[in-house]
């Protein structure tokens, strides 16, 4: 099958040749025909299958054979504003050579901006629910004349607690419309808001009930929590990981190890809601643009991230919603290519594991921890309480005391070390780092 085989607007497929994409995915080869036939649906599908398209190209196919509106006409529903910038682009690439024009609504900015854009006139609106209910308060966006309605990653919009905006804003549209609902995920309550949204739909399912991907090789180390960031800077260090997003649990703890590893000498960045959007935007791009190795993020402002050949994502803290670690580990093995998850479980985290391997449907594979090598480093300023040292051991007043009587000569390195972290079962080196490329996800 070919994009050419649905009978899309030659712009599109002018569009689609301009990135290089000839063949659709199989979400895409199931979704696309339906929105275009006017169905309503529920698409099962996870990060990385090309489901932004599937739903994008329908859109926008079907707006231009109509020609412009004074109001706009499609909405597109998202949990974060890294995922509503990601919707966003895929839209104004696909619509490039097409008369149509859109708009994306999330908070962490001004609004007037915002309120700027969609007075010149939208054909699509691609938008976070707070942000969205702000302007309609306002009355700055006018919602009567919406065809189709999208909900991407509807799941992370119920764990986030937007129900009620949802019901909100659906009480703000017409009543006929198109209604597409999009979830990694099938819980009982997104079964329960698609029998309410949706009409007679059609179901696209393109992977198992909440199965992680196949593409992705999945690790598990058992660790002491105090020695995870040792383990960590090592499997980055001796497996020469080029990128790697990093999971943490809260914001403290993602501000915590970035601090860290930038002290062992890897470069790295946070990401999370307590960062302005400007912050998120450049560690994003610095991510990418390969100028840092690390980025920690937590779960919620992970949400989105499209960070294509992205080879490495850990799992430095479990998640507390076991469906979470597929959104997670989805963030890798994108577009058919093959990814590495590891997860780093201490033992009051056994019970999340636990969970994780009762969705996944099965037990994930444990690995001996390696022989951690700690390499000698420049010396650093001294130490204030609480800070990590050149030897890796955190400084206490006690140890600061000690070192103030008999600390070495300000020019000698640290000494190196070699120490082996037990544990019980077989050893398995770290992955090298990943070479070549591959094609992009539409």
């Amino acid at each position: 099958m070919t994009f050419e085989s649905f009978g899309l607007r030659p712009e599109l497929l002018r569009a689609l040749a301009d990135r290089g994409y000839t063949t659709p995915t199989p979400v895409q080869s199931h979704a696309i025909p339906g929105v275009l036939s006017g169905r309503d649906m529920l698409a099962g599908a996870q990060t990385g299958t090309g489901k932004t398209a599937a739903f994008t190209l329908p859109i926008l196919d079907r707006l231009s054979r109509a020609g412009r509106a004074a109001r706009p006409r499609a909405l597109v529903l998202v949990p974060t504003r890294e995922l509503a910038a990601q919707v966003a682009e895929s839209v104004r690439h696909y619509g490039t050579h097409l008369p149509l024009r859109s708009a994306v609504i999330f908070g962490g900015v001004g609004m007037q901006p915002q309120i700027d854009a969609l007075r010149r006139g939208v054909d699509i609106v691609v938008a976070t629910p707070g942000r969205l209910l702000d302007h309609a308060g306002q009355r700055t966006v006018d919602l009567g004349a919406i065809e189709v309605l999208v909900l991407d990653e509807a799941d992370r919009m119920l764990d986030m607690g937007f129900i009620h905006d949802i019901k909100r804003v659906l009480r703000l549209l017409p009543a006929q419309r198109q209604n597409l609902l999009f979830s990694a995920t099938y819980s009982n309550e997104i079964r329960e808001l698609a029998q309410r949204l949706l009409h007679d739909p059609l179901e696209v399912e393109v992977a198992r009930r909440n199965a992680a991907v196949d593409s992705v090789e999945q690790r598990v180390f058992r660790i002491d929590k105090d020695r995870k960031r040792a383990l960590l800077s090592h499997l980055i260090r001796e497996g020469q990981w080029a990128q790697v997003l990093v999971f943490t649990r809260t914001k403290h703890g993602a501000n915590r190890l970035t601090k860290q590893l930038e002290t062992d000498g890897i470069g790295a960045a946070a990401i999370h809601g307590n960062k302005s959007q400007t912050a998120r935007t450049r560690a994003l791009a610095d991510f990418k643009g390969g100028r840092i190795t690390a980025l920690v993020a937590t779960e919620v402002a992970a949400r989105g991230l499209d960070i294509k050949e992205l080879p490495y994502v850990v799992n430095y803290e479990l998640p507390n919603v076991p469906e979470d670690y597929v959104h997670r580990i989805g963030r890798t093995g994108r577009a058919g290519a093959t990814g590495k998850a590891v997860s780093l479980v201490a033992s009051d985290e056994s019970g999340l594991l636990r969970d994780i391997e009762r969705v996944l449907g099965r037990r994930l594979e444990t690995v001996e921890l390696p022989l951690i090598s700690t390499p000698a480093l420049v010396p650093q300023p001294a130490a204030s309480p609480g800070r990590v040292v050149a030897d890796r051991r955190v400084a206490t007043p006690q140890r600061a005391a000690r070192g103030r009587r008999g600390a070495p000569p300000s020019h000698e390195r640290a000494s190196s070390s070699t120490e082996r972290l037990r544990s019980p079962v077989r050893r398995a080196g770290p992955w090298p780092r990943r070479n070549g490329s591959r094609p992009g996800n539409a």
